[in-house]
C-alpha cells in the first residue's frame, strides 16, 4: 500500500513538475523566449557594471581589476552640487508627464469609446496614435524651425503681425509647459490605446441598465466609466512611479541639448550621467548617479506599492 502511494505521490510530482509545465505550454514559453533574451542581454547582464560605482576605474586594468575606492564616486557626485538640482528636476517632470499623460489618456480613450462611427473612430484612434512613432529627433527639429528666434515660422507669424518674437531657448519659463505638452502628445496616442481596451471589455449590461434609468452621457462616463477604470489607472500608475527617476533622456536630450541657459531648469540624471561620460569621461561618477537613480527607483516602488496596499491590496502590484 506504501509503495503504492509512494509511486503515486512520484508520477504526481512528474506531472505537475518544471519540464512538464514547458511541455505542456511550449507555445507559449517559445513566444516568451525572445523577450527573456533581450531581457537578459540588456538588463539583467548590464547590471554586473555596477560594480564600476565603487571603483576607480581605468582602461588599463578594466571592469575587473581597476582599484576598488569606495564610495568616492558617491561623495564626488553629492560634492558636484547637482545631484539634488537634478533628482528635483526629475521627479518634478515625470510627476508632471505622468499627471498630464493620464488625464489625457483617459480622456482620448473615453472619448474614442463613445465615438458613434467605427471608420471615424479607427481614422482618430491612427491620428492619435502616429506620433508615437515619430524620433525625439525630429521633433526637436520641428520645434527649432517653429521657434527658432530669427526664422522660425511662429516668430515670423508674430513679427508679421507687429509682435515681438519669443525666444524660448533662452527662457526656461516656457518649457515648463512645452516639454509636459510634447510629451502628452508624443505618448497620449500609446496610452489611450491601453485604456480603451479596459473600457472594452466593461459590461455593457451596466450601460443598458443606466440607460434605462435615464442617465445621460456624462453620468455613464463619471459613475460607471471611470469607476470601473480606477483599477487599471492604479496599476499603470504604479508601473509609472517605478521610472519616476527615469527621465525621458531622448526628449530633452534631443530638443534642450547642451543649452547652457537652460541647464539648470531642464537637467535631469540621465542628461548628467550622459554628460559625464561624454565630456569628462568619468564612467565612476556616472555609475555612481545611475546607481543611486535605481536604489530611489526601488525605495519609491516599494513604498507607493506599500501606500497602496494599506489602501486596497487588491490594486497593489505585490
Amino acid at each position: 500500500m506504501i509503495c503504492s502511494i509512494t509511486t503515486k505521490g512520484v508520477a504526481e510530482l512528474k506531472k505537475n513538475g518544471f519540464w512538464y509545465e514547458i511541455k505542456k505550454n511550449k507555445i507559449l514559453y517559445a513566444m516568451f523566449l525572445p523577450v527573456a533574451i533581450y531581457y537578459i542581454l540588456f538588463a539583467y547582464i548590464p547590471m554586473g557594471g555596477i560594480v564600476l560605482a565603487f571603483k576607480e576605474f581605468n582602461y588599463r586594468d578594466g571592469i575587473l581589476f581597476s582599484p576598488w575606492n569606495g564610495f568616492k564616486n558617491f561623495e564626488y557626485f553629492f560634492a558636484s552640487g547637482r545631484a539634488w538640482l537634478v533628482t528635483k528636476n526629475t521627479i518634478l517632470y515625470n510627476l508632471a508627464f505622468l499627471a498630464a499623460y493620464t488625464v489625457f489618456s483617459v480622456a482620448c480613450s473615453i472619448f474614442i469609446a463613445e465615438l458613434a462611427g467605427k471608420i471615424f473612430k479607427k481614422f482618430i484612434q491612427s491620428v492619435m496614435f502616429l506620433p508615437y512613432f515619430v524620433s525625439w529627433v525630429v521633433v526637436a527639429a520641428m520645434m527649432y524651425n517653429f521657434f527658432n528666434y530669427d526664422y522660425g515660422l511662429i516668430n515670423t507669424l508674430i513679427k508679421n503681425l507687429g509682435g515681438e518674437p519669443i525666444d524660448i531657448y533662452s527662457n526656461p519659463t516656457y518649457w515648463y509647459f512645452l516639454l509636459p505638452m510634447l510629451y502628452v502628445w508624443k505618448w497620449v496616442g500609446y496610452g489611450s490605446v491601453l485604456y480603451l481596451a479596459a473600457i472594452m471589455g466593461f459590461d455593457e449590461e451596466c450601460y443598458e441598465a443606466a440607460i434605462i434609468d435615464g442617465a445621460n452621457i456624462f453620468q455613464r462616463i463619471f459613475y460607471i466609466t471611470i469607476p470601473m477604470l480606477k483599477p487599471t489607472m492604479i496599476i499603470l500608475i504604479l508601473l509609472a512611479l517605478g521610472r519616476i527617476l527615469r527621465g525621458e533622456f531622448d526628449m530633452f536630450y534631443q530638443i534642450i541639448g547642451n543649452n547652457g541657459l537652460l541647464l539648470d531648469y531642464t537637467d535631469i540624471i540621465d542628461t548628467l550621467v550622459f554628460r559625464s561620460l561624454m565630456q569628462v569621461q568619468d564612467i565612476g561618477m556616472a555609475s555612481a548617479a545611475g546607481a543611486y537613480q535605481s536604489v530611489l527607483c526601488f525605495v519609491i516602488i516599494m513604498l507607493v506599492n506599500w501606500l497602496v496596499r494599506r489602501y486596497d491590496k487588491d490594486y497593489a502590484l505585490f
